[in-house]
């Protein structure tokens, strides 16, 4: 028998009984500690590996399709296995899908002409993954014929030899984006031992980072896209108000005055005047309206509070959910925290009657002290859940628009009890505060 090193001795001896101080307990304590710092050293190697690995592929394939795609095809080649499938839950998170799956020494992906090649139940393992409650926080490891997978999956599984599946959730934070399913088709027990375990989860936290990276980028890609699109939709709006409906507005008001001006016409030519008349006003309002529609914030001579009920009766025309509107007279504010203002009205009353499946929507604006406002926007709907409260586009177009004129926005919701939206400005703001209350 070994013997105890010298500098283990007294330590092992303090943490075990006198009662059980012999050589055979001593040497056992040795080993499990010795067992337990290779594993920590074991530990701290596959998670720097998985780090320089994560790192070397975002450097290689900077599109989020081919990180996912490249990271696959290595758990596959290197880990002895014969699939590695990517779920992703879906924007509204009420189901996951296939996003990829690499198989072999090919990837299958949903804009691959022979997606439907495999012959993978996509659907029924998706709603297994979604509904598996256990599964969204912690790794799930299956059995090929394993009684908890649905029928169809576990067909397919005996069909192709599948002996064995370890399912690790997508997770940052405490949320869950999706799932890597990684498959074997042999039955070697140390496929399932604790390393290749421990060795997936750190790749799966990686990789949930880069997706959540690459979807953060997407969204701050999209609003300089719709910030550019506004700005263009604004400068043609006032091209078409100081050209043509101006334009417009100067030649009626000429051929208004021929009118009035010509007593003794013929009456031919009265009715071209009069033609010449209605064909002016009617563009006039044509380029007018043209104006409104490009662009929704406050036009010229428009205030904030009519501005407020165009928008509010302009959701109205896409709905029959009632919405109510109480508006009172506002200051002006300048056209820059106006803008802001309307947008986040715009944007709020949108995803109340798109999202919330509401029987009411509601309206308020009021002044603060004279000289501020405070806007809310209610519905009676399904509220947020909880994992996109503070997410999405139109939340973060929300949280930016508050942030640059520096007012407080505040999101209050509850499952089935709706939702609110709240935004407080005043010339004094302090420091933008987002608030999401649930």
């Amino acid at each position: 028998m070994e013997e105890v090193p010298p500098c283990f001795e007294g330590d092992l001896k303090s943490a075990v009984p006198s009662s059980e101080r012999d050589p055979d307990v001593l040497h056992a304590a040795l080993l499990r500690e010795t067992a337990e710092r290779r594993r920590a050293e074991c530990l701290a190697k596959m998670q720097a590996d998985v780090v320089h690995l994560a790192l070397d592929l975002l450097v290689r394939e900077p599109d989020i399709e081919g990180f996912f795609g490249a990271l696959t095809k290595t758990m596959v080649d290197e880990g002895d296995s014969h699939a590695c499938a990517v779920w992703l839950i879906d924007e509204e998170r009420q189901r996951c899908d296939n996003w990829m799956t690499y198989v072999v020494d090919r990837l299958y992906t949903r804009t691959s002409g022979d997606w439907d090649a495999l012959g993978f139940p996509r659907e029924s393992m998706g709603q297994h993954l979604f509904a598996h409650t256990p599964g969204w926080t912690q790794t799930i490891q299956y059995t090929g014929d394993d009684p908890r997978l649905p029928e169809p999956v576990r067909a397919f599984t005996r069909r192709h030899g599948v002996q064995a599946s370890v399912i690790v959730p997508l997770m940052l934070g405490q949320r869950t984006l999706g799932w890597i399913a990684l498959s074997s088709t042999h039955s070697s027990e140390c496929w399932t031992e604790w390393w290749r375990v421990v060795l997936t989860e750190a790749i799966a936290r990686q990789a949930a980072l880069a997706l959540h990276q690459s979807r953060l980028t997407e969204q701050r890609r999209l609003e300089e896209r719709r910030k550019t699109i506004l700005d263009e939709r604004n400068r043609l709006a006032r091209d078409i108000h100081d050209n043509l409906a101006q334009g417009f507005a100067a030649i009626l008001m000429q051929l208004q005055a021929a009118q009035r001006e010509a007593f003794m016409l013929a009456p031919a030519v009265a009715a071209k005047l009069e033609t010449a008349v209605d064909l002016a006003r009617r563009h006039m309002i044509e380029a007018r309206r043209s104006v409104g529609t490009l662009r929704p914030n406050v036009g010229d001579g428009e205030d904030v509070a009519r501005a407020l009920r165009r928008i509010a009766d302009l959701a109205q025309r896409g709905t029959t959910v009632p919405i109510e509107i109480n508006v009172e007279e506002l200051p002006r504010f300048g056209d820059g925290v106006e803008r802001e203002i309307l947008g986040i009205a715009q944007e709020a009353l949108t995803n109340a009657v798109r999202h919330s499946r509401a029987r009411r929507i509601t309206m308020h604006a009021s002044t603060v002290r004279s000289i501020g406002l405070r806007l809310s926007v209610a519905d009676d709907g399904r509220g947020i859940p909880r994992e996109q409260s503070s997410s999405g586009f139109g939340m973060t177009s929300m949280h930016e628009r508050a942030e640059r004129i520096g007012a407080s926005l505040t999101i209050v919701t509850a499952p089935r009890s709706g939702t609110e939206v709240v935004l407080a400005w005043e010339p004094s703001a302090l420091p933008t505060q987002v608030h999401v209350v649930t």
